[in-house]
C-alpha cells in the first residue's frame, strides 16, 4: 500500500543504543508481567537487546505461524488505511526510533512501540483473528465518525491496554502498557481498577491518552476477544441507531448508555 521498506543499513549507533536501553529495561521488567504468549512470541522472533529487529525475519516467522506480515508505514496513518491493512493481515509499523532524550515519553508511537510491544502477539492466532474481524467491522462504518470512535474504544482497551488472567497470574497483553515501564507496574498493582471484559461497558466509556487508565479490562483467553466480535457488531448497529450524531463530525458524548 505504501511501498516502503525497512532500510536496515541506515540505523545509527544511537538507534542501536536506544533499542538496547529500552529493550533491557522492558524485557527484565516484563519477565513476570507480560502474557505467556507475548514472551513466547518475542523469543520466536529472536528479539534481543543487541539487534534492532529485521522485518524480513519477523515476516518469515509470521508467515509460518499466522500468515500475517509487517507493512512499513511512515508513522500515524489515516483510519481507513490502518483498518484496511489489518483486515488484510498486515500490521503497520514505523521503522524510526526515538532519540535518547525521549526514552521515557514519546507522543507518537515509534518502532519500539510498534515492534517490541505489538509484534510478538501477532503469532497468536485468536488475537490476530480478532484484529482482522474488528477491522472488517470498522471498514463497514469507516465514514461514520461515531462508529470509528466506538471501535477505537474497543481497540484501546484490548489491543493497547488489555490484561489477561493466566494460570501464573494476572498478565499484560496490551501494547500501550508493554512499552511503558510505569504503567506496566501500575496496572498490576493494588491501585489499578481491573474489571472483567465487557464490550458494552467499554463502548460506553471514554479513555485517556495523557495519563494512566482509570480501569483495565481482563480477558481469560485470547479466544474471549474473538468470540466477542458478534456482540461488537450488534452493539455497533444499535449504537448508531440510538445515539444522535453527525457522521462526519466526532461529537460523541464522553459517557452514554447503550
Amino acid at each position: 500500500m505504501f511501498g516502503l521498506q525497512q532500510e536496515y543499513d541506515k540505523y545509527t549507533e544511537e538507534d542501536f543504543l536506544v533499542w538496547k536501553l529500552l529493550f533491557q529495561r522492558q524485557r527484565v521488567l516484563l519477565q513476570n508481567m507480560a502474557s505467556n504468549e507475548f514472551i513466547e512470541g518475542m523469543d520466536e522472533m529472536q528479539f534481543n537487546e543487541d539487534k534492532i529487529p529485521d522485518f524480513k525475519y519477523v515476516n518469515e516467522v509470521l508467515a509460518k505461524s499466522t500468515g500475517w506480515q509487517i507493512e512499513v508505514v511512515p508513522g500515524l496513518i489515516p483510519d481507513k488505511d490502518f483498518f484496511e491493512l489489518l483486515a488484510n493481515k498486515k500490521f503497520p509499523s514505523s521503522t524510526w526510533l526515538r532519540k535518547l532524550e525521549q526514552l521515557d515519553y514519546l507522543e507518537e508511537p515509534d518502532m519500539f512501540h510498534d515492534c517490541f510491544a505489538h509484534m510478538p502477539l501477532l503469532a497468536e492466532q485468536f488475537f490476530v483473528d480478532y484484529l482482522q474481524e474488528l477491522s472488517k467491522i470498522a471498514l463497514r462504518y469507516i465514514d461514520d465518525a461515531l462508529a470509528i470512535e466506538l471501535i477505537g474504544r474497543i481497540y484501546w482497551f484490548t489491543v493497547e491496554f488489555g490484561l489477561i488472567q493466566q494460570q501464573n497470574g494476572m498478565r499484560i497483553y496490551g501494547a500501550g502498557i508493554l512499552s511503558s515501564s510505569g504503567e506496566s507496574i501500575f496496572c498490576l498493582s493494588e491501585k489499578a481498577n481491573r474489571k472483567s471484559f465487557n464490550v458494552k461497558e467499554i463502548m460506553e466509556m471514554h479513555y485517556y491518552k495523557d495519563h494512566y487508565q482509570d480501569r483495565y479490562y481482563v480477558i481469560n483467553t485470547y479466544k474471549d476477544l474473538f468470540d466477542a466480535i458478534p456482540d461488537i457488531d450488534k452493539l455497533m448497529e444499535h449504537a448508531l441507531k440510538i445515539i444522535p450524531h453527525d457522521k462526519t463530525i466526532n461529537a460523541t458524548p464522553l459517557d452514554f448508555k447503550l
